[in-house]
């Protein structure tokens, strides 16, 4: 194998979520008077991070009162589950003769993607370098991501954006199905 660790995306590239995040934040902007936005307005949206997501759709700077309110009412966790003990990024590792799996979001304290840096962190701690890492993505974000940390993209077209963004923001290779993935290997 060329790479020795695969990274991957979570929504859109291992889980389709787009629907579920497109009523998500329309149930949070009806619960605040805010009209809903239609599925095409949201899925361009979608992949950088659920602030982004409520202050872009209402046109609001994205540390105004009313996002801060939306992010703070509509973005709960289970009981028991402390946003600070959540992990940032997602990830499935698939080093040779082991695999492991961390699935990571959004971390106070660690920037969003496109910076690389939750990413590196994440290659570093378990031993690797850029160079032996595959990233795999579904968006423009996720080919800025991968590019800036140095590793190889793989942009599919099966997630939240098509390919010609995929190819606009760097990807290296473009798939179709997820089969595909396994001649990059």
């Amino acid at each position: 194998s060329k790479f020795d660790f695969v990274y991957f995306d979570l929504d859109g590239t291992l889980a389709d979520t787009l629907q579920d995040l497109a009523n998500a934040a329309n149930h949070a902007f009806q619960t605040y008077g805010h009209p809903p936005r239609t599925f095409e307005q949201l899925r361009f949206l979608i992949g950088q991070g659920v602030r982004r997501i409520y202050s872009d759709a209402l046109s609001l700077p994205i540390n105004d009162p009313q996002v801060d309110a939306l992010v703070t009412e509509h973005s709960t966790f289970p009981p028991g589950v402390a946003p600070a003990s959540l992990p940032s990024t997602s990830t499935i590792a698939t080093p040779p003769a082991r695999h492991c799996l961390i699935v990571r979001g959004g971390r106070e304290g660690c920037p969003l993607k496109p910076d690389p840096a939750a990413g590196l962190e994440e290659v570093a701690r378990l031993g690797y370098i850029p160079k032996q890492v595959m990233y795999v993505g579904d968006t423009k974000v996720d080919m800025q991501t991968g590019k800036q940390a140095g590793f190889y993209t793989v942009g599919v077209t099966w997630g939240f954006r098509d390919e010609v963004e995929l190819r606009a923001n760097g990807a290296d290779a473009i798939i179709h199905t997820p089969a595909e993935l396994l001649s990059l290997l």
